[in-house]
């Protein structure tokens, strides 16, 4: 019989908070010995630290995301095929760890680059929004992805900042000296609105696991990421070394083939008791501006990988309602055919994507001398790294990240000229500098 990979969530015992706790403490232990309350037709994967689920009935408690009280952890293992049916194993609630995938352009779509870094530049207004001490200093963004290259985005000419200290990746490799890529180009565009930002490198897209490439990985490896994130938002600031923590995740599903199927308790899709979605809400609701990509399945050029799916193709959490969902634009403002379209999976937040920002310009050159950053991939860090100059003097304590979205939405702009949400650009095409300068008053 089939064996497949699960994440399994498992009632608190000692050796799930010391493995938790391990890992908060910069242990990589995974998970020693078999916790009891783990049913015997399952195989445990002991590489991977047990994480905690913060959860009370349906909301994430952000106190309780911690190895000493949280009610209940997740655990990585493989169980038969068969087991699936039934959604639990002895009563154990069974999560799919689904592949995914970044979002750089579809073979095909956009031909070369339109425009340059220094358009990006002038529609986003940095010159103004550094006029204002806006520049992202003490603000960290975590780029959840396939690992960055210091050394590149410094011959770029950017200063890039790094913090070694505070990472994660199922692979191998040092934070900041991995092979130049698409981690690399997501840093670069972060740091075009927010250049004194500190860096934090999370490789998740580096899985060992059987069945992973260089440019995906699975669903547990980005939950155990994030729990590394929640530990590190519980310390004080003096601690952990930023007072504001962005998020930037430029991946995800392409097909709900990837997934259980519909109608599984388990699916990730369109389910929001699956455990990456909640951690995602819990991550948020620490403090942490979370964002994510649309996804690269819009009508006019869909990658392959959506299997001429474009319908419903913001899924899990890049539809969840704590995070920012990017689709993409070019420089003249006009929607890139390839950026997925609204509205959400049905079962998530509706009113996605949320804003729309600039892709498919020439700018980190990780792909190549004259090459473009593409896809909805770069959309997002464009937009992550707006939000981090913003929380340069907006602190997330006066402003959660969920209403510094809200005001996002608000002053977006709205190329068809309507007001209100619409399935090509959500609320609109990003204007950090108006947000800043009402946020401020000034």
């Amino acid at each position: 019989m089939a064996m497949v990979r699960v994440l399994a969530v498992v009632p608190a015992q000692e050796p799930l908070r010391a493995s938790a706790a391990a890992l908060a403490a910069g242990h990589s232990e995974g998970l020693r010995g078999r916790p009891a309350s783990l049913p015997r037709g399952m195989e445990l994967d002991h590489d991977f630290a047990a994480v905690p689920l913060a959860r009370l009935g349906y909301t994430a408690q952000p106190a309780m995301a911690n190895a000493a009280d949280a009610p209940r952890f997740v655990v990585r293992a493989s169980v038969e095929e068969a087991q699936l049916a039934t959604a639990t194993t002895d009563g154990t609630p069974l999560f799919a760890d689904p592949k995914i995938a970044t979002f750089p352009v579809a073979t095909g779509c956009g031909g070369g680059p339109i425009g340059g870094v220094d358009q990006v530049k002038r529609r986003l207004r940095t010159r103004e929004l550094a006029g204002l001490g806006l520049d992202g200093k003490g603000v960290a963004v975590a780029i959840m992805d396939s690992g960055i290259n210091l050394a590149h985005l410094r011959g770029r000419g950017l200063t890039a900042r790094l913090d070694p200290a505070l990472t994660w990746s199922p692979g191998t490799g040092r934070p900041g000296q991995h092979p130049v890529g698409h981690g690399t180009m997501c840093a670069y565009d972060a740091l075009i609105a927010a250049p004194e930002a500190t860096l934090l490198d999370f490789p998740i897209l580096l899985s060992a696991t059987p069945g992973g490439s260089a440019m995906d990985g699975f669903l547990s490896d980005a939950l155990q990421a994030f729990g590394i994130l929640l530990g590190a938002l519980q310390r004080p600031i003096r601690q952990r070394g930023f007072k504001a923590l962005v998020v930037n995740n430029s991946w995800g599903m392409y097909h709900p083939s990837w997934d259980f199927p519909a109608g599984h308790p388990g699916r990730y899709a369109d389910n929001p008791n699956h455990p990456f979605n909640i951690i995602t809400a819990t991550l948020a609701r620490a403090g942490a501006d979370v964002l994510f990509a649309a996804g690269n399945c819009g009508s006019s050029c869909p990658d392959r990988r959506c299997e001429g799916r474009v319908t419903e193709t913001i899924m899990g959490a890049n539809a969840h309602p704590d995070v920012i969902t990017v689709a993409g634009c070019a420089v003249t403002r006009r929607r890139v055919g390839y950026s997925s379209q609204g509205p959400g999976i049905a079962g998530m937040a509706h009113a996605k994507p949320d804003l729309t920002a600039y892709t498919h310009f020439r700018g980190s050159e990780a792909f190549g001398p004259g090459s473009e950053d593409s896809g909805t991939s770069a959309a997002c860090p464009v937009t992550a790294g707006a939000v981090a100059a913003i929380r340069t003097k907006v602190a997330p304590g006066a402003l959660a990240p969920r209403d510094l979205s809200r005001e996002l939405r608000a002053d977006a702009r709205r190329p068809s000229g309507r007001l209100g949400w619409n399935r090509n650009y959500g609320y609109g095409i990003i204007d950090p500098l108006a947000t800043a300068r009402r946020l401020l008053a000034v």
